[in-house]
């Protein structure tokens, strides 16, 4: 069907690969998620999805906290892939929003597998007119759009439900075809077929039967009755039980030859036109199924009358229930559905709970397990596997022990694995149990103890996720809420001494990660010693180095519970473990993992996964990775332990390494033109690799915490003389984040880490990198004399050493703090050395930046033309060189001498482009910087409106920056706009709110207000 030569228009497939051809040409339909999406709205046929049920049917109980913006961004590629000719402005046709959710709507005949229930329907109609030959050859027909395994290429709990439902519909109609065939006399046609059928599905007893029913029509009598005897065994081998009632029958049948096994010619298909219904001849009735005698149900209860019957114990062997069990109630909720919500119909249900030890998962299962005992009213099993011990419980010993509770002798349980389990699921049999398997070590531990009959159910806890356990609906066991954990805690110590001591409690809680066992055991350390408060532990806790030690209680540890996951791990992973809780940082991506490991990538995922999967580690995003932090403690300790000193502090240089290569490629991109990522120190490894400016300023705003973290620890230990250059050549890198405006803290907490480290060791070229980002973050707070004092000492620091990396740039802050400050002249002055160093080094960007900055200057001392002129070419150079940042800061500045020329309407238009630059990249501060010039513009072509509403923008995100200085600035052009509307109240309000702003920051514009004020229009 799909993507055959010569076929027009779209088709999609299923039945395999998940693809899609236009005109026969496949379509590149991104990652598996991507897929998995389209899959999704395929397999609904034109219903629409919500966005909840694709996340949960893509990512399930683990979906990422972005997951929202992550579908729709699939959403979005997946509408370019099909229809890639669509405007933006256009709605789409095929992939379609409908309500909240989203529908794929499509022809009836371009989907393989509504094809194939089409023509499974049509050899089901043929069937019924009597046509058998037709409907075989159709199912024939239909089967041949099979191309493998379903929905390969896609993941995802609903996707793999759904593989399995297509697999299940695709043998079903094989087996449909085989009778076809049968009933048609092709018995010895479909013999080879069937071999191969039973070969690939040997527990399928309808397929068995039929190969049995093949032989035996062949004359092939010994086979059939060969086939029978296979079947049983891996019945018995793989199940634990014996053939069903048809097959056994069938069996019967052909020991005896019955003659109702030959095969019957078929009467030829009905002709419905031309045939009266009362005319038509009825047609002979065979089937491959033998006829199964009904069970006499009287005689059999009339032959028990005898043997009075014998009722089986109802264990009741669950723990005691946890008395102050608290919160979990959403987790509760849906344990009890999970566990209930399939009593009585077809399977089983079975639930693992996993999670980080002393979590909470052993406590949770038995208070559900507690709270169902009615729905399972023939008793409840229990089984401590004791997974993380040396010594896990043997299967066959938990099979023993509960067969033992169910009534039988010693003497007469089996000694096998498979037989005792055989017997279990046969005892379990028409009775509502439910078995509670806990701390279970993985799959293979607990496969054999799970009931095997509808009515019972299974729940598992394990710090394994058992994902590869058949059927097993998962859940993963978080740390509590603050205020769960607040009630715990409560619980345990005493409602009146944590009442009046609420605050101090939650920073207790708060400490202990919100993890229940380390609740549970600070909480009875306070309890057994009345004289504490709780604000005592606070300072005893906050002591990294002795928080786990504190965490102890009789034989309650939480050290030793993190210590028989960690004893489970091979070396590899151990070593993994230890090294990735090094950093400070919040969490880790996997590249920068890799280069801590010294792994490729896909080698480093494999590695972080495998420690998710036995919860010594979290992902909570795709790509990115944590410790709980006690765990983190616990793994620093190991860390200690372990390795040698020198070995860590390598793997924290390594990281370093990466995200100051990874930065530089960013400067490289966000700064198009600029020559200082060409002089950054060299660093072992490499790093992330980005398409554009766009995506490497995404990448610093996501990992803005972790290279702070990665920097402030560098100054911290400074574990070698030469390791603190890069920390500070990595601030240097991340200096298009300064732009944002959103970490104007963290630079100057840093940058002052890394500035006194530097002076400690006598390092000046990190000295001179660190006054000069201190300069623009000074700047930008409008601190203008300490700004300018970082950046003359870094100036003095350049000359001294040669090291030119950042001459320009600091010569281009002096210029810029000279002419806020409103001495022109020296700016200029300023600005010409800025252009000799760059000329120097061949830094055309740099020229740009001088000619643009320097054109305000030109136009504050009266010279119009020069300032134009200086503007222009700013913009000039920035546009041959390519660089969009450039040529956005060029426009803004030229944009202002244009406004102050009357050449409004290109003043607008400038503005209007650079600030669709700055807000696609989340520059803010720029935002509101051209925010503030757009409104000064629109006062001055009298379009007031205009003005407050561009004034207020920059208003709201001045204070979302916390930027006082642009406040000011805003309130200012806000009152100017304000009072041309004639709202004289509120413009006199902004205009003396700005002015007590700037009189506190001690700039120029005070003076410029005063004035302002005194102005009768605005006055009250």
């Amino acid at each position: 069907m799909a993507g055959q030569d010569g076929e027009a228009g779209l088709r999609f497939a299923v039945l395999g690969p998940v693809q899609a051809w236009r005109d026969g040409l496949e379509l590149e339909l991104g990652t598996p998620l991507q897929r998995s999406i389209l899959a999704m709205l395929l397999l609904r046929e034109g219903r629409a999805v919500t966005p909840l049920e694709m996340i949960d049917a893509v990512w399930g109980q683990d979906a990422p906290p972005r997951a929202l913006g992550a579908l729709r961004t699939y959403v979005s590629r997946l509408r370019a892939v099909l229809e890639p000719g669509r405007s933006p402005r256009t709605r789409p046709e095929l992939l379609t929003s409908v309500g909240r959710g989203y529908a794929l709507r499509l022809p009836p005949d371009v989907f393989d597998l509504g094809v194939f229930e089409r023509r499974v329907a049509t050899a089901e109609a043929e069937r019924r007119a009597g046509d058998h030959a037709g409907a075989a050859e159709t199912l024939r027909e239909a089967l041949t759009l099979w191309r493998g395994e379903p929905l390969a290429g896609a993941v995802g709990p609903y996707i793999d439900n759904q593989r399995g439902r297509l697999v299940e519909r695709r043998i079903g109609v094989v087996e449909t075809l085989m009778e076809l065939d049968l009933n048609l006399g092709r018995h010895a046609d479909v013999i080879p077929e069937l071999i191969a059928l039973t070969a690939e599905h040997p527990l399928r007893e309808r397929l068995r039967g039929q190969l049995m029913l093949a032989y035996y029509r062949c004359g092939r009598q010994a086979d059939a009755l060969a086939v029978f005897s296979d079947t049983r065994r891996a019945l018995v081998e793989e199940l634990g039980i014996d053939p069903g009632h048809e097959l056994a029958a069938l069996h019967q049948r052909v020991l005896s030859a019955d003659p109702g096994l030959a095969w019957t010619a078929l009467a030829p298909p009905r002709a419905a036109h031309t045939a009266d219904k009362d005319d038509t001849p009825e047609r002979p009735r065979t089937s491959a199924r033998p006829a199964v005698p009904a069970r006499d149900t009287a005689a059999a209860g009339a032959e028990g009358d005898d043997e009075p019957v014998q009722e089986l114990p109802r264990p009741a062997q669950l723990p005691a229930a946890v008395s102050d069990f608290t919160g979990r109630k959403e987790a509760v909720n849906r344990l009890r559905t999970l566990l209930t919500s399939a009593t009585g119909s077809e399977g089983v249900p079975v639930v693992a709970v996993s999670g980080i030890g002393g979590v909470g998962k052993t406590a949770l299962a038995v208070h559900v397990a507690h709270s169902v005992h009615e729905v399972f009213p023939d008793g409840q099993l229990y089984a401590d596997l004791r997974g993380y011990t040396e010594e896990p419980t043997a299967p066959e010993s938990v099979l023993a022990a509960f067969l033992r509770a169910l009534g039988l002798p010693v003497d007469v349980i089996p000694d096998g694995l498979a037989e005792r389990a055989a017997l279990f699921r046969s005892l379990l049999a028409d009775r509502s149990m439910l078995v509670l398997l806990d701390n279970a070590r993985d799959t293979a531990q607990v496969e054999h103890l799970l009931p095997g009959t509808a009515g019972c159910a299974a729940l598992i806890t394990s710090r394994v996720k058992l994902a590869d356990l058949p059927s097993a609906r998962l859940l993963d066991l978080e740390v509590m809420e603050p205020e769960e954990a607040l009630g715990l805690f409560s619980a345990v110590a005493g409602p009146e001494r944590v009442a009046v001591e609420r605050a101090a409690a939650m920073d207790v809680v708060a400490i202990c990660g919100f993890l229940p066992l380390a609740v549970r055991i600070v909480a009875a350390r306070l309890a057994a010693r009345p004289a504490w408060t709780v604000a005592s532990l606070v300072p005893r806790l906050t002591d990294e180095r002795r928080r786990l030690d504190e965490m102890r209680i009789g034989h309650l540890a939480v050290n030793a519970t993190f210590a028989l996951g960690y004893g489970q791990l091979d070396p590899g992973q151990a070593r993994a473990f230890r090294l990735l809780s090094l950093p400070n940082g919040p969490d880790i991506s996997l590249q920068a993992a890799a280069g801590v490991l010294t792994l490729s990538p896909m080698e480093a995922e494999d590695m972080l996964e495998s420690l998710v999967d036995v919860s010594l580690l979290e992902a909570p995003a795709p790509g990115r990775y944590r410790f709980h932090d006690l765990l983190k403690l616990f793994a620093r300790r190991q860390a200690e332990i372990t390795e040698d000193p020198a070995a860590g502090a390598l793997a924290l240089r390594r990281l370093l390494g990466f995200y100051l290569a990874s930065a530089q490629a960013a400067h490289r991109l966000a700064y198009e033109g600029s020559v200082i990522a060409d002089h950054l120190v060299a660093v072992p490894g490499t790093g992330r690799s980005f398409s554009g400016a766009a995506e490497a300023i995404a990448w610093l705003t996501v990992e803005a915490e972790t290279l702070f973290a990665a920097i402030g620890q560098t100054a911290e230990f400074v574990p070698a003389p030469d390791a603190l250059l890069p920390a500070a050549d990595l601030l240097l890198a991340m200096e298009p984040l300064l732009e944002s405006g959103a970490y104007v803290r963290e630079f100057a907490a840093r940058t002052g880490a890394v500035l006194a480290a530097a002076e400690r060791i006598g390092d000046r070229a990190s000295e001179l990198r660190c006054r000069y980002v201190l300069g623009r973050v000074l700047f930008g707070a409008n601190r203008l004399a300490d700004a300018a004092e970082q950046f003359q000492a870094a100036l003095e620091l350049a000359t001294a050493t040669g090291d030119r990396i950042v001459t320009g740039e600091i010569l281009n802050g002096l210029a810029v703090v000279s002419g806020r400050a409103r001495r022109h002249e020296e700016a200029l002055t300023w600005f010409e050395a800025a252009l000799r160093a760059y000329k120097e080094i061949g830094a055309a960007a740099g020229e740009a930046l001088v000619a643009s900055y320097s054109a305000r200057d030109h136009l504050a001392l009266g010279d119009p033309d020069a300032a134009i002129a200086a503007a222009e070419r700013g913009l000039a150079i920035f546009s041959e060189l390519g660089s969009g940042a450039g040529m956005a800061r060029a426009r803004y500045h030229l944009g202002i001498v244009l406004t102050r020329v009357g050449r409004l309407t290109e003043a607008v238009v400038h503005h209007a482009e650079c600030l669709d630059f700055f807000r696609a990249g989340g520059q803010k501060v720029w935002e509101q910087r051209v925010c503030c010039r757009l409104a000064e513009t629109f006062i001055a072509a009298e379009r007031y409106r205009d003005a407050v509403r561009h004034a207020e923008q920059a208003l709201t995100l001045s204070r979302e920056i916390g930027h006082p200085y642009g406040e000011a600035l805003s309130l200012t052009v806000l009152g100017r706009a304000l009072a041309g509307t004639g709202s004289v109240r509120r413009s006199g309000d902004c205009l003396r709110r700005a002015l007590e702003i700037f009189t506190r920051l001690g700039s120029p514009e005070a003076a410029d207000l005063r004035a302002l004020l005194k102005m009768d229009q605005v006055s009250d």
